[in-house]
């Protein structure tokens, strides 16, 4: 297949009739086999996106994309295939990451809750470690009295830059249960004097809702921090900086994001240190390379038309998109319609809203929504659904997962990849037994 050129550009977010296309060919070759829903990710304009950092970062820098923003094992390993890293937000995700055939010193380990056993496997295995709190770096060095690693430890340090647009997902403000607050610094300094295995810094601002200039600010910020540390302890210890993730994605048609070009720039014109010889970067990009790749398809069951506006019923819904649920204005999907043959709909554009196949009253999608009057049997697109969505799959009501799709450019030669089975009512029973 070539729906997927790797000419695309870091923000180009894939238009209807490509999709439509993909969906048809799904359909002809009974790829979907009668399923009322998929989910497809363009595995070809991932691996574009990841080597498009690595063409714009020093060579040497380790880019370990989130694996929180997509955990599916297939594509963590088109990932790893192409030399990137993978960061683990848990001990499980580090054994997803394994399993996707990441070398342990490609695996950033990130967590505010890890355990004394954790960090001893994290240290056996040779993982980058990102300790939390100043707590954690007494543990470490209290294992380390018994063990040798190859691990490198950062410390993560709250930068204090703001909430951005949407402080439930920020991390970078007051609030935030992440890091050491920046203002410590006299305790910062002290933990580099005591520790000299302690070798790099840690920080992350988030992505949705920060602008760049966030992002620059506070490389800035932790920058000056290690000329700070170096002069207070006498020595040149800090040799690693862990940029954090970064980078919002569109998911309305009239935001236009940064790029990681712009991203790149910027940084080479206000923290040129960056790009010195005696720093090794660590990115942690998650969202911005997956959320444009992945879309899904969920034919309509039924259209309410005694409701005003006529309500569309379709099997995907709060379970997928939890967070568009809960705070659709800060996430929204942009749609499309599609009739059963998945061909293009148009016509005139109504207020319509997209409900899914949950028990519970907010499971709403759209609410009045424009599209296409919507009838039984057609497809609903949800576009932008690559990252953040079958990685927070919900349980309630036990809906199985869909069935997902790898195709792309450079990636699947003919036909579909399939990156995750579907789950049966069978799978969901033997999850919930003992």
């Amino acid at each position: 297949m070539t729906d997927s050129p790797l000419s695309h550009t870091w923000t180009t977010r894939p238009a209807t009739p490509d999709l439509a296309s993909v969906l048809r060919r799904a359909l002809h070759e009974g790829t979907l086999d009668d399923l009322p829903a998929a989910v497809f990710h363009d595995l070809g304009m991932m691996r574009a996106k990841v080597q498009t950092l690595q063409r714009l970062f020093p060579d040497g820098t380790l880019h370990a994309v989130a694996i929180k923003a997509n955990p599916l094992i297939e594509v963590l390993g088109e990932i790893v295939a192409l030399g990137a890293g993978l960061e683990a937000a848990s001990m499980e995700e580090v054994h997803c990451a394994l399993a996707a055939g990441c070398p342990p010193e490609r695996i950033v380990y990130n967590s505010p809750a890890k355990r004394v056993d954790d960090l001893a496997d994290a240290l056996r295995l040779g993982l980058h470690i990102n300790a939390d709190t100043l707590d954690e770096l007494d543990r470490i060095d209290t294992l380390l009295g018994s063990m040798d690693t190859t691990s490198t430890v950062c410390l993560r340090i709250n930068p204090l830059v703001g909430s951005g647009a949407i402080a439930i997902t920020s991390v970078a403000n007051r609030t935030s249960k992440f890091g050491v607050l920046l203002e410590s610094e006299q305790s910062i300094v002290d933990v580099f004097r005591r520790y000299s295995w302690l070798s790099g810094l840690h920080l992350h601002v988030g992505s949705q809702g920060c602008e760049v200039e966030m992002l620059v600010e506070a490389a800035r910020i932790i920058l000056d921090l290690r000329v700070r540390i170096h002069e207070a302890t006498g020595r040149t210890q800090i040799t690693t900086l862990n940029m954090g993730g970064g980078l919002p994605w569109a998911y309305r048609d009239e935001t236009s994001p940064p790029s990681p070009e712009n991203y790149v720039e910027l940084l080479k014109r206000e923290v040129p240190e960056l790009f010195e010889n005696d720093l090794t970067l660590i990115t942690e990009f998650g969202r911005s390379v997956q959320a444009g790749c992945g879309w899904a398809a969920s034919q309509v069951e039924y259209v309410k038309e005694d409701r005003d506006p006529h309500m569309a019923v379709i099997h995907l819904g709060a379970d997928f998109l939890m967070r568009t649920a809960y705070h659709p204005d800060d996430w929204p999907h942009r749609l499309s319609v599609l009739n059963s043959e998945g061909e293009v709909k148009d016509g005139d554009l109504v207020p319509q809203t997209i409900v899914g196949p949950l028990c519970f009253s907010g499971d709403i999608i759209a609410r009045s929504r424009l599209l296409p009057r919507i009838e039984p049997g057609d497809w609903i697109v949800i576009h932008d659904t690559g990252a953040y969505t079958l990685g927070m799959w919900t349980r309630h009501c036990s809906r199985g997962m869909p069935l997902v799709l790898g195709y792309g450019e450079g990636v699947v030669e003919a036909g579909f990849k399939t990156l995750r089975r579907r789950e049966t009512p069978e799978d969901i029973a033997a999850f919930w037994s003992a």
